[in-house]
């Protein structure tokens, strides 16, 4: 016959064990929310120095009208490519991490990219319009701007890959299933040409 302290032992030890797997669950589920939000915090980043440059380029494409007015087409495609990533920027902005619009901002960052270098190649042409002090000066803000942009998308793309190693490794990946902790998505520039800032020197 078992004693009255055998089984007071066994539920004491199958309480303890309870206990602990309970502990390590919330630490996991604590850990990855915690990865999730600092990668999110990462994008925030990105996205505060995206609408500086989406603010600048307006500017830019002004200055530049007065100078190049037979280059339409040129400043045309620049303010649509800017409106474009300007919108997948929102869209990423509700949504950190989500393929759709990580992949739409790429894309559009890449169309935006290229346009902008293709303004800049005209703009070697005319002179005066390189001289000119208020280009100069966008130049400068766009540039220290594109910097941080690569800098902020760095530290995104290093958090996401923390937190999908995290999601991924057991048993934390039962935990990221049981509560549908999504894998996140890294932000790349899409065409392989675009993925260095366009460079906006006018010396």
């Amino acid at each position: 016959m078992i004693s009255m302290t055998a089984v007071l032992l066994t539920i004491a030890v199958l309480i303890a064990i309870v206990f602990l797997l309970g502990i390590a669950v919330v630490s996991m589920y604590n850990r990855l929310v915690t990865l999730r939000n600092r990668y999110k915090n990462a994008f925030s980043q990105i996205d505060v120095q995206l609408k500086r440059r989406y603010d600048l380029i307006p500017n830019l494409v002004e200055v530049a009208k007065g100078y190049i007015k037979h280059e339409r087409e040129t400043l045309e495609a620049v303010i649509k490519a800017r409106n474009a990533a300007y919108a997948a920027g929102q869209q990423a902005a509700r949504s950190p991490g989500e393929r759709e619009a990580m992949t739409a901002l790429g894309g559009a960052e890449g169309q935006l990219g290229g346009a902008l270098g293709r303004l800049f190649a005209v703009a070697e042409a005319y002179p005066d319009l390189k001289a000119n002090q208020n280009m100069l000066a966008l130049q400068e803000e766009l540039s220290a701007t594109e910097n941080k942009v690569a800098f902020a998308r760095q530290a995104y793309n290093d958090s996401v890959m923390a937190y999908n190693t995290q999601r991924e490794v057991f048993p934390t990946t039962v935990i990221a299933s049981m509560f549908n902790f999504q894998e996140a998505h890294l932000f790349e520039i899409e065409q392989p040409g675009e993925r260095e800032a366009p460079k906006v020197s006018f010396t």
